[in-house]
């Protein structure tokens, strides 16, 4: 399972031309799930995104987490992370899990995020055309595999 964490000002997602989530200061999440995730991978990966402590102190640095500045969370399902590019310049996607894996990842995802922070998070929708809108502050962008523990 692979997140990129993006540290925003605002972000958005909006599908249809309808605004499906919005959220001020906090963390913009694309989070892609592959062949063999699992609950502990979820679990794993949660702690690690809400534990980020990429929000400037008050002497500047980066050492403040998602509940020290009260942030909120847009999670965005984006299989594309899992893209292979070894051969020719067409994406395989082939180790990006299939829905009936995918989906029920992503929603506890979703369910341990809330339940961490203890507040609703925003979300796009899963397997949707989505339109991502965001402004990266520093820019500050980290990508996170809960394959690489170690």
């Amino acid at each position: 399972m692979i997140a990129v964490i993006q540290r925003v000002s605002e972000a958005s997602v909006t599908i249809e031309n309808i605004i499906h989530g919005k959220i001020e200061k906090g963390f913009l999440v694309l989070l892609g799930v592959t062949h063999g995730d699992t609950k502990e991978d979820v679990e794993w990966l949660g702690r690690k995104i809400i534990g980020m402590r990429i929000f400037s102190d008050e002497e500047g640095k980066m050492n403040l987490d998602l509940a020290a500045i009260n942030g909120d969370v847009l999670l965005i399902s984006q299989f594309t992370l899992h893209a292979s590019t070894k051969k020719g310049n067409r994406p395989s996607f082939i180790e990006a899990a299939k829905p009936e894996i995918a989906i029920p990842l992503y929603e506890l995802m979703i369910t341990f995020l809330e339940k961490e922070l203890g507040k609703s998070i925003q979300c796009g929708k899963f397997g949707a055309d989505m339109k991502v809108a965001l402004i990266n502050e520093g820019p500050v962008t980290i990508v996170i595999d809960s394959k690489n523990r170690i």
